[in-house]
């Protein structure tokens, strides 16, 4: 019959097989997140250079800073931080995505099922990316830049607004910002294995079967909608109830890793003290009130994107951080990063003093 569908075009794939990386039109992605995204700041030409030029020595200056505070990182190379606009972060966060995503295996459908998913996907994971593209200030990506070996972000439209928004120095508070991105940087570079676990976790998280995820769902559909109404929609708590048990272990030690990088580098970019950041006090209070949000709207897209979640990450690993190192020394402290194992638990990030009697004795 003339009019036959190909195969390869409408049938799925032989039973069991898979495919690599998840189906998203990552292009179609970046374009969508280009036009969504609002214009920065206004700034003069003299602003946007002056900015620019501090915070690329500011990215340097702190991870001076960082490795003093850590203990991380002796031996290094020192390198530079690419100072972005708005889109170039989209296109950034778009390909780290991608890069971090594409050893997940996921059952084989259809050429046009896939392709029909992955327009909608894009479309979607775009408009994410455009909220956010206004928002984040900086990001060390592990798996940017030309080698896929890492990458410093900071999106200097986003500074400058947080800047003027906060008032406070410009000079404290763009230093300030690079001491967080920097301790990420050195988390991933200092830490040899970390990257690799990382990225393994992610993959093994994504390759679930579209079956399973059927089932999980009518099983717990009550559940589900008992959580939309008790949690007023907490994204992280609905998404935990559409896991099966074992994708539920892996997303325990995600959301613990995750917890504890942020709360790690909250920690360092405090304890930088009034001595690096003159300001400190004043800048944490301010930024801890804008990270809660401010118009109705704007918390509901938080939390249905899982930003109200990410805050709460950031306290709790935080908390977890200034315990164990005020009773162990950053040296304890740093026993975290010897191995997967020594990694706290998200129960041991509650209670530290769990983490410690299980590492230290």
């Amino acid at each position: 019959m003339t009019d036959a569908l190909q195969p390869d075009q409408s049938l799925p794939g032989p039973a069991g097989s898979t495919e690599r990386g998840l189906p998203v039109d990552w292009e179609l992605a970046r374009r969508t997140a280009t036009r969504l995204m609002q214009p920065g700041p206004d700034a003069t030409p003299q602003e946007a250079r002056e900015l620019v030029t501090r915070l690329r020595s500011d990215a340097a200056v702190a991870e001076g800073h960082v490795r003093e505070i850590t203990g991380l990182g002796e031996g290094l190379p020192l390198l530079p931080a690419d100072v972005v606009d708005r889109p170039a972060w989209a296109a950034a966060a778009v390909h780290g995505m991608s890069a971090l995503t594409a050893d997940a295996q996921l059952p084989a459908v259809s050429r046009a099922a896939r392709a029909l998913t992955a327009r909608t996907a894009g479309l979607q994971v775009g408009g994410v990316v455009a909220y956010l593209g206004g928002r984040v200030l900086g990001q060390y990506d592990p798996f940017g830049g030309p080698m896929g070996d890492g990458r410093l972000l900071l999106v200097a439209p986003n500074v400058h607004a947080a800047q003027r928004a906060l008032d406070v120095p410009a000079t404290d508070f763009g230093l300030w910002v690079c001491l967080h991105e920097a301790t990420h940087r050195l988390q991933f570079t200092a830490v040899p294995w970390l990257r690799s676990y990382f990225a393994a976790e992610v993959a093994r998280f994504l390759t679930i079967t579209q079956s399973n995820d059927r089932i999980v769902l009518l099983d717990r559909l009550p559940e589900v909608l008992r959580a939309v109404r008790s949690s007023g929609g907490d994204s992280l708590a609905i998404v935990e109830l559409l896991q099966g048990p074992e994708q539920r272990a892996v997303l325990d030690r995600l959301l613990a890793l995750t917890t504890l990088l942020e709360g790690h580098a909250d920690h360092v970019m405090d304890a930088a003290g009034p001595g690096v950041v003159p300001s400190v006090a004043t800048i944490r209070s301010r930024f801890t009130a804008r990270r809660r949000g401010t118009g109705l709207v704007d918390r509901v897209l938080r939390a249905v994107l899982g930003v109200e979640a990410k805050v709460r990450q950031y306290a709790v690993g935080s908390a977890f951080t200034r315990h164990v190192v005020l009773a162990a020394g950053m040296d304890g402290f740093n026993r975290v990063w010897e191995s997967p194992e020594t990694l706290p638990t998200r129960a041991e990030l509650a209670d530290p003093g769990a983490w410690l009697r299980r590492i230290h004795g």
